[in-house]
């Protein structure tokens, strides 16, 4: 059942204790709760910028051809039904000074029909590549894949007909939320396969990419040397501050944009 507009506001005002929120997964029993009602049967994958990318020099001459953006457009070009929020909720609820709040979430699948009018609306598949590009080139990360919590906010079914492609910023994104939700939540939320995220022997320990860069704090410093740990989900904004490009991000198996839509496609029916 589409939620009313009040809902909207209402999620808006609760946004800024979300970190209290996610806190409280670690509970005994709520945690389990939640991740059935929230998060259950998720998969989200964030894409790093085409421009920070690096494929491994063994595919020889195809890195011009071979960009994580074409897992979105990939599904674009699937769906049959393309539908624009009219803003972004976290950015909105946060405001965001730095990114556009009106480069809205784009939803696709027979679900994204039931979207309140008020809050968006159906797009062609034209509108939607456009719509991507322009996130793209305003510096936002494509976060890519079925995500429960949309369907439950938006108050939408079924959520396996509805496919997420969020367009985030690292100020506002709620996956921050990530450092402090259980291991079974933050799971729910990868990077792409097959992408490695390091920094090399140019580092000047400047502290750039500490400042507010990394969304799950995946960087640390030990000993003045500057480490990546599992936890990072490949965005590749610290490579964009990076003043002396000592952190890389390298692709190591040239078949990671079939793996990553094998992946997403069984997810969610866009038929």
């Amino acid at each position: 059942m589409t939620r009313p507009l009040w809902f909207n506001q209402f999620i808006k005002k609760i946004f800024p204790i979300r970190f209290l929120a996610a806190k409280s997964t670690k509970l005994p029993l709520l945690g389990d709760v939640i991740y059935h009602w929230f998060f259950k049967g998720d998969d989200l994958i964030f894409l790093p910028s085409n421009q920070w990318v690096s494929i491994n020099e063994s595919i020889g001459g195809t890195e011009q051809l071979i960009l994580p953006s074409q897992i979105v457009d990939y599904f674009i070009e699937k769906a049959n039904v393309h539908w624009i929020m009219n803003s972004c909720i976290c950015r909105d609820a946060n405001q965001c000074k730095d990114y556009p709040i009106d480069f809205g979430c784009l939803f696709l699948g027979e679900a994204a029909l039931g979207i309140h009018p008020d809050l968006g609306r159906r797009v062609t598949k034209e509108e939607a590549l456009e719509h991507v590009q322009r996130c793209r080139e305003a510096g936002l990360v494509h976060m890519i894949g079925r995500n429960k919590l949309d369907s439950v906010w938006l108050g939408v079914s079924p959520g396996t007909k509805l496919l997420t492609i969020c367009n985030c910023c690292p100020c506002c994104c709620i996956w921050e939320i990530l450092p402090d939700v259980t291991h079974q939540i933050s799971s729910t939320v990868d990077r792409m396969p097959g992408l490695s995220v390091t920094i090399n022997d140019q580092c000047i320990a400047c502290g750039l990419c500490l400042q507010d860069i990394c969304f799950v704090d995946a960087i640390s410093i030990s000993d003045g040397r500057y480490t990546i740990d599992d936890s990072c989900r490949g965005c590749g904004r610290c490579v964009s501050v990076c003043p002396v490009e000592a952190i890389e991000i390298l692709i190591q198996d040239q078949h990671f944009i079939e793996k990553t839509i094998s992946r997403i496609s069984p997810l969610v029916d866009l038929s």
